[in-house]
């Protein structure tokens, strides 16, 4: 069965996340231990000190640590995917996943990144809106007619029925009320700390695309979906240089999605703290009428032992 691996982003961290997977696993624990940052790497996941985890600079190497853990867990047992893809900052654990890059770079990377795109947030009163059960085209609509009030636009077409729009708080609640009055069933307000995957995000995509010339980046080993054209790159195409543009531009999860199932992936293997990514999954499978999809969702020692014995 063709097999993918979807790695979670931001915004499914907790306090504790990762603690019995560092005691019961070898190959997690020592990425925990060998992780170069200017922070205690197990303090920040395990006890969550002041809050600070769920703050982007803190978030995005622990997300990644957690993701590289689990990835080496599998590899060890000679479990690997035929493809892999990633929500916004877990499209570097699927790059990490495909041999793009080591471990330490890759952590200490997201670690820049979260700086970066802490610093492009600085003083704008951001929000983001998840808007349920609104068509894409409905809500761009809405997005170009709020934007007189400030910048908005789509960030996440995550799966139909679920497209979360962000960027400026005013503009951001024009649209979520618009996007009411033409039918949308809810619109939720998001805990966020930035308008991610905006324009405000240029800054930040300017000093990943200088960071990235003094990093190593090696022909992915698996094939990987990239979010900012939800599909495999060309020969045209860098990676540096998609990244660059992911960390401003929407991410396209609904149409990562629809082409992995378009191209035979059956299971589709969640590592993650949360199960955000197979809900996805569910609801546009059902969307194409594929009812034989099987989703696993890895998060505790006790999801990969489960794992690890059906695969005996």
């Amino acid at each position: 069965m063709k097999t993918a691996f979807l790695y979670a982003g931001q915004g499914s961290q907790h306090t504790g996340m990762g603690k019995d997977l560092y005691d019961d696993f070898p190959e997690f624990r020592q990425v925990f231990d060998n992780a170069e940052l200017d922070f205690d790497l197990k303090e920040m996941c395990f006890e969550n000190p002041k809050d600070r985890l769920n703050q982007t600079q803190y978030t995005q190497p622990c997300m990644v640590a957690f993701a590289c853990g689990i990835t080496n867990i599998l590899k060890s047992k000679n479990i690997l995917p035929d493809v892999v893809a990633g929500l916004s900052l877990g499209e570097y654990s699927a790059l990490y996943a495909s041999g793009v890059w080591n471990e330490k770079d890759t952590i200490q990377m997201v670690a820049f990144r979260g700086k970066a795109m802490t610093e492009a947030a600085k003083d704008v009163d951001a929000a983001m809106s998840a808007i349920m059960g609104l068509s894409k085209d409905a809500l761009d609509q809405c997005v170009q007619e709020a934007s007189g009030d400030g910048i908005v636009s789509i960030c996440n077409d995550n799966c139909p029925g679920q497209i979360v729009i962000g960027g400026e708080k005013k503009a951001v609640e024009k649209a979520a009320n618009l996007a009411k009055e033409k039918g949308a069933k809810r619109c939720v307000s998001l805990n966020v700390s930035g308008p991610f995957h905006t324009s405000y995000m240029k800054k930040a995509g300017d000093e990943l695309r200088g960071y990235f010339k003094n990093v190593e980046f090696h022909k992915p080993k698996i094939p990987v979906i990239y979010n900012v054209i939800g599909r495999e790159k060309n020969n045209t195409e860098t990676i540096q240089h998609l990244l660059e543009q992911q960390v401003q531009n929407g991410v396209l999860m609904r149409e990562s999605i629809d082409y992995m199932l378009d191209q035979g992936v059956k299971r589709f293997v969640e590592i993650g703290p949360g199960k955000a990514l197979t809900g996805f999954v569910k609801r546009c499978a059902k969307e194409k009428d594929m009812k034989d999809i099987e989703l696993i969702s890895l998060e505790t020692s006790a999801d990969i032992e489960t794992f690890l014995m059906g695969k005996q």
